[in-house]
């Protein structure tokens, strides 16, 4: 196979596939596919053809997802992609079936074709998935046969996300598949500089960052998920501070259960914004214990504001269950950042959770015993 040009076919409406024999045995993505901009014919078959440039309902995708909304479906057909117009001789770079992992390296392609080979990593970013697996050794081997790779290039390499690495056995594929795993940059937008460059990586290529911007990114989906939980768990502390206190139900509600709803909130912003945020600068190494630190410091600025009376017997005991509550919950919420940073380690983070996962617990059901008790005997 030599300078072999793919006829390219740019209607999208017109994308239906060709009865050739190397197609009945290859697994081709749907040619529907919203971001699918035409079609190209191949030794096998016809293939989706996706253009670098991001369209208005992909970037909105991506805002819902990183808000959680349909996250876990925001994700495209593995197979291969034609990005721009490839040949023979053109590079094959390797992705998670994850949308947003998808257009980040087609984006980071600008003015570039080549080969787009998606993993079915069930929707899951390259990083978490070279840690589940589903990045890794066996998928690439099977989608390096299922999309007829060889017939389709003359070459025998391809280029993978270095956050893919821990998934992958390079030496395994290489004796099975015949192709050789080669490693990019970290970061996609990289890449341009890194194919300029001969296929070397600066050492800042191979760094993982985590930035200001690289952990505000992560709150949307963290905070939906907290507040979820907030939602029930506040609506109970309402209905109880109603029933429990001394006046009567509207009363106590105005007084012990708006207090409680705004702690719990507090909790929630100090565990999942102000960690994530602040979190080179809190002091500890566990994320548990950067979350209680937070905590506290929020606990008694709110009973400050309370101006609980300290000198009575219930107000001693409400003020100590808000120490406990709170700082148990920015803990435990603070916890669910540890897969995303670059200075965790996963027996580090089981290590965590054996000692941390009780104690917030213990702290949790110790303040809401002494807040009812509190209320009780006022």
């Amino acid at each position: 196979m030599s300078d072999i040009k793919f006829p390219v076919i740019q209607e999208k409406t017109n994308c239906t596939c060709s009865s050739t024999a190397a197609q009945s045995e290859t697994t081709i993505p749907d040619l529907k596919q919203s971001f699918v901009s035409g079609c190209l014919d191949t030794p096998a078959g016809r293939l989706p053809q996706v253009s670098s440039t991001l369209e208005r309902q992909d970037r909105w995708g991506s805002i819902k997802a990183r808000w959680g909304v349909g996250r876990m479906e925001y994700k495209v057909d593995p197979g291969l992609y034609a990005l721009g117009m490839p040949d023979d001789k053109s590079l094959v770079f390797v992705s998670a079936n994850y949308k947003m992992s998808f257009d980040l390296l087609r984006q980071a392609l600008t003015g570039r074709s080549g080969w787009i080979l998606v993993l079915d990593t069930q929707g899951i970013n390259v990083w978490c998935a070279s840690g589940k697996g589903t990045f890794g050794t066996e998928e690439l081997i099977k989608r390096i046969e299922s999309s007829s790779l060889k017939i389709i290039v003359s070459h025998r390499k391809l280029i993978l996300p270095q956050l893919g690495a821990p998934g992958v056995a390079a030496h395994r594929v290489k004796k099975i598949s015949s192709f050789n795993v080669q490693y990019g940059p970290v970061r996609a937008e990289d890449l341009p500089a890194y194919l300029d460059a001969g296929f070397k990586a600066t050492a800042e290529m191979r760094t993982k960052t985590f930035t200001f911007k690289e952990r505000a990114v992560l709150i949307p989906i963290e905070l939906v998920e907290a507040m979820k939980a907030f939602l029930i768990i506040a609506a109970v502390f309402f209905i109880i501070s109603g029933i429990g206190g001394p006046l009567g139900f509207w009363a106590n509600a105005m007084n012990f259960g708006l207090f409680a709803v705004l702690a719990l909130l507090c909790a929630v912003i100090g565990g999942a914004v102000l960690n994530p945020l602040l979190l080179p600068y809190i002091p500890g190494r566990a994320f548990s214990i950067k979350g209680f630190s937070i905590g506290i410091v929020i606990a008694l600025i709110l009973l400050c504001l309370r101006d609980i009376n300290l000198s009575l017997l219930p107000g001693k005991i409400e003020a100590m269950a808000w120490l406990l509550i709170i700082p148990a919950m920015a803990g435990y919420l603070a916890m669910n950042f540890t897969g995303c940073s670059t200075y965790t380690s996963l027996s580090g983070v089981k290590r965590e959770m054996r000692w941390a996962l009780p104690l917030e617990m213990a702290c949790g059901a110790a303040g809401i015993v002494m807040w009812i008790s509190a209320l009780l005997i006022s």
